[in-house]
């Protein structure tokens, strides 16, 4: 089954939650790059806040599967 998963920063993601996405809040780069790191390859859309697309742009340069939404 694929999920949705949100990224960053929490007060940016909260009601993400209410629409069923996984909310995975990290406020460090180091910190998004390990949440990032503990999720399993069933996320088929990303939502992220943009600090966290900046910590994770090289991870997901390689990732032609995933769906990706940057918040503005």
């Amino acid at each position: 089954m694929h999920r949705v998963l949100a990224l960053g920063e929490a007060h940016e993601l909260e009601g993400f939650a209410l629409v069923g996405a996984e909310v995975a809040p990290a406020h460090t780069p180091a910190d998004v790059r390990a949440a990032w790191a503990a999720r399993g390859d069933d996320v088929s859309l990303l939502v992220l806040t943009r600090d966290a697309a900046s910590a994770l742009a090289a991870d997901l340069a390689r990732r032609d599967d995933l769906l990706l939404a940057v918040l503005p």
